[in-house]
């Protein structure tokens, strides 16, 4: 693999006195740094060698910064942009994520905050560079921890887990419901120092606000009407290990002030005591909202965000991992097939292919339970299309017939109506011709024309790099 041995970061910057702050904070850090002061030189700079990193003030004297942030959106240049402003409105940050800022800080910062943040987007890039010269036919990982998945995308996240398990750093876990953050959470906890103490997960929207505060930070005998004796909350019985607030979205704003106090000091007290309790605890939270919109719309402490959000992590729905859906799917038909003690052994080529092409807004979790549905209800050893339960089952009909008339032409493609011994052509040739017109029809997507062809995405990834010894022979 060619990979770079040093990141490059420039930081774009016109006041002086924070590039001395900057070199001073960053002389440690183990990447060639490069300065711009207007927004020309930054742009200059991007042309002639894009950065891994760009550390970008929107108050330039030339042109605001955020015009550079959407340059970079609109051509999908490969570099993480870390926004730093005075501007510290909710709007401004808003506007930069919608641009796919990595993430945004507010002057002034904290040097401990900055460092984490453009060690966290250089080890992103870093990540990302590596999985560029990943090449298809090398076995990825498939699963980590609880988490499944071979895709690029997923390699990536582990990556990303690997480098924020060791610290102590917040992380911020986004992402649709079904996606797996419970289990991201997890993976956090069982590889970092704190693997063999508590993991204590609470799920803010499933518990009743009124017990909320009690339910985290525990209460003692008498505090309310039901509470018959003390009791510790899910803070004190992490501690020295991790708590996961999940779906933190739903916590009251009073009870959000509380939960701040709490990660700026390290201290709790229960309800009905006068007391603070020191805790030791590394918070992972999670919401499968947009933070920053509920920022905006006054359903989230902006303080509060900007404390926990130091590791961000977004997971990616499963629409977005074609090639994990296959994976996940035949994963989920063995495990309940010897647990129902049914006789599955594989999906039908056609019935691959609609789940491929089904769009999953419950993401994994739908796809568990579309599973499990199949092998309790059904009896065979393939699983066949008139077995999908709903809607996938009103998907297929819409799904499939198209399809069909397009593996007609695919195969039709190979034949002629009239042939010589003239018109014959190595079979490699033919077999190129018929799977990369499979891969159009299927607007690139080799995990579903496979599924079409009915062969595996490995055997084209294999067949492509031997075409491509044949072409340069």
């Amino acid at each position: 693999m060619n990979i770079k041995s040093q990141m490059t970061l420039l930081i774009v910057e016109d006041s002086p006195t924070l590039m001395v702050a900057y070199q001073e904070y960053l002389r440690q850090e183990p990447c060639q740094v490069i300065y711009a002061e207007t927004g020309t030189e930054a742009m200059a700079q991007i042309e002639k060698k894009l950065p891994d990193v760009i550390l970008l003030d929107l108050g330039l004297p030339d042109m605001n910064g955020m015009e550079i942030l959407k340059h970079i959106n609109e051509y999908q240049l490969d570099c993480s942009v870390v926004v730093v402003t005075a501007q510290g409105s909710v709007e401004v940050a808003v506007e930069a994520m919608r641009y796919k800022a990595f993430d945004f800080i507010e002057k002034p910062f904290d040097g401990k905050r900055l460092i984490l943040t453009i060690r966290n987007a250089l080890l992103r890039e870093k990540s990302r560079r590596k999985l560029s010269d990943f090449d298809p036919i090398d076995e990825p990982q498939t699963q980590y921890y609880g988490l499944m998945g071979a895709s690029r995308s997923m390699q990536v996240l582990y990556q990303i887990i690997n480098n924020a398990a060791s610290s102590k750093a917040t992380v911020f876990i986004t992402g649709e419901s079904g996606t797996g953050k419970e289990l991201c959470a997890d993976a956090i906890h069982q590889q970092s120092p704190r693997k063999n103490k508590p993991f204590i997960a609470i799920n803010c929207a499933a518990i009743p606000r009124e017990l909320m505060e009690s339910e985290i930070f525990g209460h003692t005998k008498g505090a309310f009407t039901s509470a018959v004796s003390d009791r510790k909350g899910a803070a004190l019985l992490a501690h020295s290990g991790t708590l996961f607030l999940d779906e933190i979205g739903d916590m009251s704003l009073d009870l959000q002030s509380k939960l701040l106090r709490f990660v700026q000091t390290g201290t709790v007290q229960k309800v009905g005591d006068n007391k603070l309790e020191k805790v030791d605890v590394r918070f992972i939270c999670a919401t499968n909202r947009d933070p920053l919109i509920e920022v905006q719309e006054g359903r989230f402490r902006e303080d509060l965000y900007y404390r926990l959000h130091v590791i961000p992590i977004l997971l990616p729905p499963l629409r977005e991992r074609d090639d994990d859906i296959s994976l996940i799917a035949k994963h989920f038909l063995t495990k309940y097939t010897y647990e129902e003690n049914k006789s599955f052994k594989n999906f039908a080529p056609e019935t691959e292919a609609i789940l491929l092409s089904y769009h999953w807004p419950g993401n994994v979790r739908q796809l568990q339970n579309v599973i499990r549905n199949i092998v309790v209800l059904n009896d065979g050893v393939e699983v066949i299309p008139n077995m999908l339960p709903a809607p996938l089952n009103n998907w297929q009909n819409d799904y499939l017939s198209p399809h069909q008339s397009e593996t007609q032409t695919i195969v039709q493609s190979t034949k002629s109506t009239q042939f010589s011994p003239s018109h014959i052509r190595p079979l490699w040739q033919v077999e190129k011709e018929t799977i990369e017109h499979a891969i159009k029809l299927c607007e690139g997507n080799i995990s579903k024309a496979a599924a079409l062809l009915a062969i595996s995405a490995s055997t084209i990834y294999r067949k492509k790099k031997e075409w491509e010894g044949k072409l340069l022979k």
